[in-house]
């Protein structure tokens, strides 16, 4: 009697994993989507590079800027509130956007957007780590959490290219809108809630140092790219941006219940990690906007034609990203993070001898290679950052390492642009 009346924890953890996986899957589409897209959304609101830069700086950044925050109140609050919260962002962001009607509006809906990304990100991968205990097994799960973050990438294009084969640009925001209603029901009923085991403080000089150090850094490098770095705002904002990050270290250092414990970069695994994960990001992030932009104003081809070469990309790297979850019983993951890193560096370099005549053949070789480095990248990096900060921290250093990606992101597309 008792055994038929005992949750049974399998059932919990499976849960847990499909909407977790879900809910990054939507959180991430607009990534993508938007980036195929904006030669389209350029014809059509007459937005300028530095325009379209802020469209998909506006969704980043936020993200960036708010990840820890959101990891620290799923930590206190409990886990499924904030990710509900989050998936209730991402519908309300995309509604936004789709109903938009200047470039503004546009910024205005992926900022929203962005924030439900905050959300989730760090939510989802706490809340398997919670789930998960055990690291050794942890790292099976952590490669389908890392697979549902890469899908996107190679969905999101296939999507946007088909959608923009017969409507307009903004109706590539529609999906997310039902998507996030359909999770935010089924965590409702399913979704086992969490929270950190030890008690934790909102930090709130910590989130505001660090929100004003990511989004002036970020600000003084788009419009520095754009303008000149020897403007007067430009210098202002970067020089704020140091301040900030300053200030930042020292609130942390002496806060009783640190946004960010100091103590994490202590740890060999979680600082390379952490490096690795911003400056693949930038490149990540920042190739699929120049690539977008090369496709549709230098090579002239449809979002469709576009998207087909994107999807060689995100779809090895999705692809590479299973047999790499389980190599990691077996392969050190620095030795999986180097070669990955190695493939990147190989792909870019192999990228830089592009021009409007290269041929689709010779562009696909360099695209897989680039999607294998991803793949080989991706999962062994979240896992090692994870595994390497004790339990109680999992949280914390999930959205640590969120937070150091999604600034590189946010980078990207302003260095590369």
């Amino acid at each position: 009697m008792n055994s038929a009346t005992t949750p049974d924890p399998r059932a919990g953890r499976a849960a847990t994993l499909v909407v977790a996986c879900l809910g990054v899957f939507v959180a991430y589409l607009p990534v993508t989507t938007v980036s195929v897209s904006l030669p389209a959304i350029q014809r059509a609101l007459g937005a300028s590079t530095s325009e379209l830069s802020w469209v998909s700086d506006a969704f980043v950044l936020p993200m960036a800027a708010l990840i820890l925050t959101t990891g620290v109140l799923g930590d206190v609050y409990g886990r499924k509130k904030v990710f509900q919260a989050g998936m209730a962002f991402c519908a309300l962001g995309a509604a936004i956007s789709l109903l938009s009607g200047s470039v503004q509006a546009l910024w205005v809906g992926q900022a929203v957007s962005g924030v439900g990304a905050a959300a989730l990100l760090p939510t989802t991968l706490a809340l398997i780590s919670h789930a998960v205990p055990d690291h050794r097994e942890r790292g099976k799960f952590i490669g389908f959490w890392a697979m549902s973050l890469t899908a996107p990438l190679a969905v999101g294009p296939l999507i946007a290219g088909a959608l923009l084969e017969h409507a307009a640009w903004r109706w590539i925001f529609l999906l997310p809108i039902p998507a996030s209603a359909v999770l935010l029901a089924v965590a409702a009923f399913r979704l086992p809630d969490s929270r950190a085991p030890h008690g934790r403080r909102l930090d709130w000089p910590g989130q505001i140092t660090a929100a004003v150090a990511v989004t002036a850094l970020v600000y003084g490098v788009i419009e520095g790219g754009a303008g000149g770095f020897g403007e007067p705002a430009v210098i202002t904002a970067l020089a704020l941006g140091a301040v900030a990050a300053v200030a930042f270290v020292l609130v942390e250092l002496r806060s009783p219940s640190p946004m960010l414990d100091p103590a994490l970069f202590r740890s060999p695994a979680f600082t390379a990690t952490a490096l690795v994960a911003m400056v693949s990001f930038l490149g990540l992030i920042g190739f699929f906007f120049v690539l977008s932009l090369y496709f549709g104003l230098v090579q002239h081809l449809s979002t469709m034609q576009a998207a087909l070469r994107l999807v060689l990309v995100s779809g090895t790297s999705l692809v590479a990203g299973l047999p790499v979850g389980r190599l990691m019983h077996r392969i050190s993951p620095r030795v999986l993070i180097t070669s990955g890193l190695v493939l990147i560096a190989a792909a870019l370099l192999a990228m830089t001898g592009v021009d409007a005549g290269t041929s689709y053949a010779s562009l696909a070789w360099r695209l897989v290679l680039l999607g294998l480095g991803m793949g080989a990248v991706l999962t062994p990096m979240t896992a090692s950052a994870v595994s390497a900060a004790p339990f109680h921290l999992a949280g914390m250093a999930a959205a640590g390492n969120n937070a150091i990606r999604q600034v590189g992101g946010a980078l990207g597309p302003a260095v590369l642009g």
